[in-house]
């Protein structure tokens, strides 16, 4: 199942406080970016962020789940509504993110 783009637009809206978010539609669902780095997705309508230590900190009860089939496990973010919360997830997790690997030359 696909996610929806008004559930998207409702998380974009919930991290507008950021800077540099920005997100890439890949087979119906979305990664989420920070400042260049991956932070997590929406996949089928559930927003989850990877389990880096500051999130886990954040989050000690949160959920692990799959975004989809194979994939490893990522952090179920409920609470959505709170933007405060969602600008503090993502500035304590940002320095824990990997660095993308450049883009290999054709």
């Amino acid at each position: 199942m696909a996610s929806s783009k008004e559930y998207l637009d409702f998380i974009l809206e919930q991290l507008s406080d950021l800077e540099e978010i920005s997100y890439r539609s890949m087979m119906g669902e979305y990664i989420i970016y920070y400042r260049g780095k991956i932070i997590g997705g929406i996949y089928d309508d559930r927003f989850l962020v990877k389990p880096v230590r500051s999130a886990i900190a954040l989050m000690p009860n949160a959920k692990y789940e799959l975004p989809y089939d194979g994939a490893k496990e990522m952090l179920l973010v409920d609470d959505v509504d709170n933007k405060e919360f969602l600008t503090g997830l993502f500035n304590s997790m940002y320095d824990e993110l990997p660095v993308p690997k450049p883009k290999k030359k054709k």
